[in-house]
């Protein structure tokens, strides 16, 4: 779901599927017009708040320590995963939440992601399938005219916002590796998230920079989000263990469009170690006709 703001109109390989994605936002926007607030995680976004931070001595530099969760994460192997998109505007306000696993060393994921109920608590669409891999999203389910059986695959590094938030969640190694432009990063304090002890930092990620020394299953997507983007800067919240792996970051976008929407896109990880296997749909198995908006 693309909720950000262009810089200059484009007309690049993914935006009539880019239409489409935002067009679920501005859907589950307008149905849950009548439920303004449902969905909000408090403060603390999949799996609860951060509580009791206190403004200990901060343990190295922030920035530095923000910067290295990318390689942290890669040392972990792969973990579990938790994501919860939220988006505002006006009085309305939904969330879209996600739930898989990732492999860091691989740049691998799966997700099903689920979208919020309309105004009557029937269920709106079919939760979304996603496959996330070096420089592709894979999505069934997607509705919009495409088969139940079928998938569609978009290049990540064509699409404008770089699967920051197209996918109604952002991929958690581009999360991860979207901290290694940390800047202006303080320590908050000490916290108990979910039971583990980890160390609160606050800071903005400038896009630009943070492509530079992505790894390279991720570097064009960022490349791609930092044209597309109005502003490089993107203000978060992270949390880092005792061994440097993220355990929860948040992130902060602005989409303009017939007024401002707030996204705020949260992943949380959990269970490190745990096995994840992706498997990709055969290309007989992906959708190649037209996609309704």
């Amino acid at each position: 779901m693309v909720v950000h703001q262009h810089r200059r109109p484009r007309r690049r390989a993914g935006e009539a599927v880019l239409a489409v994605c935002a067009a679920l936002a501005v859907a589950a926007l307008s149905a849950c017009g009548a439920a303004s607030g449902t969905g909000t995680d408090g403060g603390g976004g999949p799996g609860g708040s951060a509580k009791g931070a206190r403004d200990d001595r901060p343990p190295g530099d922030p920035a530095a320590a923000v910067r290295g969760a990318a390689d942290a994460l890669t040392a972990a192997g792969s973990a579990q995963t938790r994501t919860a998109m939220e988006m505002a505007t006006g009085g309305t306000r939904v969330t879209i939440r996600g739930e898989g696993g990732v492999d860091f060393r691989k740049r691998m994921g799966q997700l099903l992601v689920m979208l919020p109920a309309d105004v009557k608590g029937q269920p709106e669409h079919r939760p979304i399938t996603e496959l996330l891999v070096p420089g592709a999203l894979y999505m069934k389910n997607r509705g919009a005219g495409v088969p139940d059986d079928k998938w569609v695959r978009l290049d990540t590094t064509t699409l404008s916002d770089g699967n920051l938030v197209t996918g109604g969640a952002t991929d958690p190694v581009a999360a991860a590796e979207l901290l290694r432009g940390a800047q202006e990063v303080t320590y908050v304090g000490e916290t108990d998230l979910a039971g583990t002890k980890v160390r609160h930092y606050r800071g903005t990620t400038d896009i630009a920079r943070a492509a530079q020394s992505a790894s390279p299953g991720v570097k064009g997507a960022l490349e791609a989000a930092a044209k597309g983007f109005s502003k490089d800067s993107v203000p978060f919240d992270a949390y880092l263990d005792e061994e440097g792996r993220l355990r929860k970051v948040r992130h902060r976008f602005t989409y303009v469009k017939n007024g401002v929407i707030d996204v705020s896109s949260t992943t949380l990880l959990y269970g490190f170690g745990t096995p994840v296997t992706v498997v990709l749909p055969p290309s007989g198995d992906i959708y190649a006709g037209k996609i309704a908006e």
